[in-house]
């Protein structure tokens, strides 16, 4: 006889409880895990001679600074800032009165020496002519001739002095060595100045350049000898070619770029100096790789990317050599093949040998 227990006979309770027992011996069978979708792009080469600009502005090729070689007081000044000059047209004047005494000082040097040379020359052919004769002793020709000697010496002394108080004459007028604009002026009329002293800053007209600060990243890819177009920022239509001329050899330690002078050629009047232009480049690397910056990320402090095999459909990561990145794309030198499948979305959550799902057709 059962008793009752809860309500519940101990026969209901004796009956299920095998089937319980049975229930809880058995392991519970394993879910494979979904494969994980990923978004997907193909490795394609396209060719390279992606094109750059940069801003710069136009410079002479040559600028010179002019000054006076002898020291003065400033009496006129014949030129002003943006005027073009000539060569050999005069731009400055100093007082000339010290050097025309100097020149003056010389003058009568010289015509002392011509006169004690006519005096010492005739001494001496006298002496020669008796000396030839037997009427005078040698010893009193050789004081003659030795009289002569130095007086010739100082006359040639004196027609130095005085074509240097000449040519100091002549250098109390700045002339110009070529044509050119005037960019700057460093004195005024009046002022005492010294000798090499900075007096006007002249741009000579043989030839101007388009100067740009580059990156070092674009010097690395920039082709050997690139051929830029240069054109007005302004004026689209105002353009000329140009070479590059000059790289600086150091970077600026402000704005850690280098400065790139590009020699125009026949550049247009209208690119005057000191005009912003834009300046473009094609940068000549071979062919390239492109993708997402998205699919980007490193293994061993080395830039990498996700690879899927399209027979397993599983991944693997991949080192690559970076050329350049922007925050879009990335251009890859090295490390794809052409159709190699990347993945561009989900790359943080995966791991080697992990099963992929794409979401549709790899482009």
């Amino acid at each position: 006889m059962f008793r009752s227990v809860g309500g519940a006979p101990l026969l209901v309770l004796a009956l299920v409880a095998p089937f319980l027992l049975a229930g809880c011996g058995k392991e519970k069978e394993p879910v494979a895990s979904d494969p994980r979708p990923v978004r997907t792009v193909a490795a394609t080469p396209r060719p390279a001679g992606d094109a750059i600009s940069l801003t710069g502005h136009v410079e002479a090729q040559n600028e010179a600074t002019y000054g006076f070689r002898v020291g003065g007081r400033i009496i006129e000044r014949l030129v002003n800032v943006g005027d073009v000059i000539k060569p050999g047209q005069v731009l400055a004047r100093l007082d000339p009165q010290n050097e025309l005494n100097a020149l003056r000082s010389a003058e009568a040097g010289v015509s002392s020496a011509e006169a004690q040379l006519s005096q010492a020359r005739n001494a001496y052919e006298r002496q020669r002519t008796l000396l030839d004769r037997g009427f005078t002793p040698r010893a009193q020709f050789e004081v003659a001739e030795q009289a002569f000697r130095t007086a010739r010496a100082r006359m040639d002394d004196a027609q130095a002095q005085l074509k240097t108080a000449q040519d100091r004459l002549g250098f109390t007028e700045l002339k110009a060595d070529a044509g050119g604009t005037v960019t700057a002026r460093r004195a005024e009329p009046g002022e005492v100045v010294q000798p090499g002293q900075a007096v006007l800053q002249v741009a000579r007209s043989n030839g101007r350049d388009a100067v740009f600060d580059v990156p070092a990243s674009v010097l690395r890819t920039m082709p050997g000898d690139p051929e830029i177009i240069v054109s007005l920022t302004d004026d689209a239509g105002v353009t000329a070619m140009g070479r590059v001329r000059e790289v600086a050899p150091q970077a600026d330690p402000v704005t850690r770029t280098f400065q790139v002078r590009v020699g125009l050629i026949d550049a247009p009047e209208a690119m005057r100096l000191g005009s912003t232009v834009t300046g473009r480049v094609k940068l000549d690397t071979g062919p390239v790789i492109e993708i997402p910056a998205s699919a980007l990320t490193r293994v061993k402090d080395q830039p990498a990317v996700w690879i899927v095999d399209p027979a397993t459909k599983t991944v693997s990561l991949r080192n690559i050599e970076v050329l350049r990145f922007t925050p879009a794309a990335v251009t890859v030198a090295d490390g794809l093949k052409p159709a190699d499948i990347v993945v561009t979305a989900g790359v943080q959550a995966l791991h080697p040998g992990q099963k992929v799902r794409l979401l549709g057709a790899a482009l």
